[in-house]
């Protein structure tokens, strides 16, 4: 257990979408630290939902189901549920750990997921998925996205079929209405950081990109560094990895 206090009086931007922000501001205010909330994604059901309702009733055609994110969890288990179990023979997957304790917390006893990174690169190194010739995945994920997974498998032999079952959306935010000095930014996600950027004039962008920035992925930090942030910190995954780099960083600042 992390001591207490290590991130007293610090100001540290919160920018997850809002209904997954709650653990990681806890986990801040439990340190003394004040979380700002500031959501840079909206995640919302899909605008029809007849798709995503037609293709979790063809589930038991499928050989894998794999869950990209704990939205992905969220919203597919929810039309998976709601048409009925999930088919027995059916194996699951997930992109990372936060995914897979989603999955067990709904009832699925058995979830292939990488350990450490949280990323379609670990998934794809896992022995499992090294043999998937004539396979039928499902991958559950937002509008949009990366293809390297499904394509990846494609390469391998399966085939693979995209379900869309949420969609993300930038907020009507201005972060203008930030105010106070900020003492760090934790930020999710490629797409989050560019709406970030794209709500900052010049001189915003100045001030921002020297406040100590913290990611999850090696993608985003590079992201983070092309834009000219000048302190960007790769944290672990998930919100405990988050609140590990906050607080290594909090007793780094504090030494002598």
């Amino acid at each position: 257990m992390a001591e207490s206090g290590l991130l007293s009086g610090l100001r540290i931007l919160v920018t997850r979408p809002r209904e997954q922000a709650t653990l990681l501001a806890q986990l801040i205010t439990q340190q003394g630290g004040q979380p700002v909330l500031f959501p840079l994604l909206e995640i919302s059901p899909p605008t029809d939902p007849r798709p995503l309702r037609d293709a979790v009733a063809r589930l038991d055609q499928f050989d894998l189901a794999i869950f990209i994110s704990p939205n992905a969890v969220r919203y597919g288990m929810q039309a998976a549920l709601a048409a009925g179990a999930l088919p027995p023979q059916l194996k699951v997957a997930a992109v990372g750990q936060g995914s897979a304790r989603a999955l067990h917390e709904l009832g699925v006893g058995t979830v292939l997921a990488p350990q450490g990174k949280s990323d379609s690169e670990a998934l794809l190194a896992l022995p499992p998925l090294q043999q998937v010739q004539g396979w039928r995945v499902a991958i559950f994920r937002g509008d949009g996205g990366r293809e390297l997974l499904g394509d990846t498998l494609k390469a391998r032999g399966a085939t693979v079929d995209y379900i869309e079952c949420y969609r993300r959306r930038r907020p009507q935010q201005d972060a203008a209405v930030l105010q106070g000095v900020l003492d760090a930014v934790t930020v999710t996600s490629s797409e989050a950081l560019g709406y970030l950027w794209e709500m900052l004039d010049a001189a915003e962008r100045r001030r921002y990109a020297a406040i100590p920035l913290f990611v999850p992925h090696a993608r985003i930090a590079e992201a983070a560094r092309q834009l000219g942030w000048r302190e960007v910190r790769l944290a672990a995954g998930g919100d405990d990895g988050l609140l590990t780099g906050l607080i290594a960083w909090a007793k780094q600042r504090n030494q002598p």
